[in-house]
């Protein structure tokens, strides 16, 4: 269902602020000056055992000048709405960039882009979050949590529900305007149990990923079409709980896993999404988050993982949560080629990265978490393509005699350079035959990027290809938040090693 922009964020004085920052960074003879005003509404609650523990709603209304003069960067950013502001923000800018100028070490230069006048975009949602009264929005929650409580096995149930609006307007020199509203909303609850003779505790997700969604993803409504089957989840996963409680620990070794994409999005992201960050790759996050296997000098040769690995970065995808329609440098977004054929044959890149590079146009991935930060390069919507006419799930674990199922993210590690790492799940089935035989638990995989991306076997077909992901992917310094998806199908991989989790910690 088509939406408009949120009307009262039009009214905002959007034009006369970007006139007013722009045209005091012309005079003041900037190279480059881009003007952006957001808008963040957001709701977050809280259920616990269905009665409600707390409800936040809040908003963040700014906006930022950047400018490129002397070949450096200079920002500012300001919540005062006066064309006043907006100037003195510019000033503010490029005071910033001259004085540091002193000390930069290359000139910055931007990748050019097409000029998009007067451009629009929102995202694809059926009813806005906002206009759901609070109360019902509890009311599911604890209906939910009911269910849940209703189990023997389940002693206590958390919910949680979150949204964010988020409404962009951006202008810069070159003539570029575009304006944009996205929605995306989380919903989770969680299970926790115990089994009394062993004292064992645990618990469950759901694991309906967070997605670019209204209210309809959470309870149904016109225009929605491919809701989350809460009902079959909800009825499904006290048994799973109990199967877990009382289940044996793992026995280390060497494993074949089917990995659902309801775990497998994560790898993507850790191992793939993040080392095909041209900055990291660049040595740009050394001093906080790590830089890259995957350097700039191996593009085109790097054999990443099997010929079956096919990833791309998206910034369109239908309810993504890093899809835009233009990116926070005016950029117009599109869908590109990270690893083909196993081989690695792009990156994820921002209009700086791009002139550096000598590689065109950005593709799009450069965002601002907020009006006060400065936008960086962030990380797309960075999924596994799915086979054509490939396996579904089932058939997928049938071709595995001795494996696990893996379903579910849990906890996860990974080197600074995402090569070295061990992810955990919700979930491990064994299998055995080809068929499934009840639950392990303490179950870890390990092993090095490039290994286990060639020990892809088999990639399942698009009947089994989900949106997964986050809300709060973090970078930068200071930090920034921003929300993500990985697509994937259900996956086989062969030979991978599996810790028990239990006996390496000491248990």
């Amino acid at each position: 269902m088509a939406h408009p922009v949120d009307p009262t964020f039009l009214d905002l004085p959007l034009r006369r602020l970007a006139d007013a920052a722009l045209q005091q960074a012309r005079d003041l003879g900037v190279e480059h000056a881009d003007f952006r005003l957001e808008r963040l509404q957001s709701q977050a609650v809280r259920v616990r055992d269905a009665v409600l523990e707390g409800a936040q709603d809040g908003e963040e209304l700014g906006f930022a000048v950047r400018v490129v003069a002397d070949g450096t960067w200079g920002f500012a950013s300001a919540i005062d709405l006066t064309p006043e502001a907006a100037a003195r923000a510019a000033d503010e800018a490029v005071a910033v960039a001259r004085v540091s100028s002193a000390i930069r070490t290359e000139r910055i230069e931007l990748a050019p882009e097409p000029v998009h006048d007067d451009a629009t975009w929102v995202s694809a949602y059926a009813i806005d979050p906002r206009t759901v009264p609070l109360g019902e929005k509890v009311a599911v929650l604890a209906e939910w949590s009911r269910r849940l409580l209703d189990a023997p096995s389940v002693d206590h149930v958390g919910a949680a529900y979150e949204h964010v609006v988020e409404a962009k307007f951006y202008a810069d020199l070159a003539g570029t305007t575009t304006t944009q509203q996205r929605v995306r909303v989380q919903p989770v609850l969680e299970a926790h149990g115990h089994d009394e003779p062993s004292g064992r505790f645990d618990s469950l997700r759901t694991l309906a990923p967070p997605v670019g969604r209204g209210w309809e993803y959470v309870a149904g409504g016109p225009g929605s079409t491919a809701v989350w089957d809460w009902d079959r989840e909800l009825a499904e996963l006290p048994d799973l709980l109990a199967e877990k409680l009382v289940a044996p620990s793992v026995d280390a070794g060497t494993y074949d896993l089917v990995i659902d994409p309801s775990n497998l999005w994560l790898t993507i992201h850790e191992s793939v999404g993040h080392a095909t960050e041209l900055d990291r790759a660049l040595g740009y996050e050394a001093n906080y988050a790590g830089t890259s296997f995957a350097t700039w000098d191996q593009l085109g040769s790097l054999r990443y993982g099997s010929p079956l690995m096919h990833v791309t970065g998206d910034r369109t995808v239908e309810h993504g949560l890093a899809t835009v329609g233009y990116d926070d440098e005016g950029v117009a977004t599109g869908e590109w080629d990270l690893v083909r054929d196993g081989v690695l044959v792009g990156y994820q890149i921002d209009r700086r990265m791009a002139a550096r590079q000598g590689l065109g146009r950005s593709n799009g991935c450069a965002y601002a978490d907020s009006p006060g930060h400065i936008p960086i390069q962030r990380m797309a919507n960075v999924s596994l393509l799915p086979a054509t006419g490939g396996p579904d799930t089932a058939e997928l674990i049938a071709q595995v005699d001795d494996g696990l199922y893996v379903v579910g993210d849990r906890s996860w590690s990974i080197d600074m350079q995402r090569f070295n790492f061990q992810f955990t799940g919700q979930r491990f089935h064994r299998i055995r035959g080809g068929r499934l035989d009840g639950q392990v638990r303490d179950a870890a995989y390990q092993a090095t990027t490039t290994d286990f991306w060639g020990s892809l076997a088999a990639v399942g077909g698009p009947g089994t290809w989900v949106l997964g992901g986050a809300f709060n992917c973090g970078k930068a310094q200071p930090g920034q938040v921003a929300p993500v998806s990985h697509g994937c199908p259900s996956a086989l991989f062969q030979g991978v090693r599996i810790l028990d989790t239990g006996r390496e910690g000491g248990a």
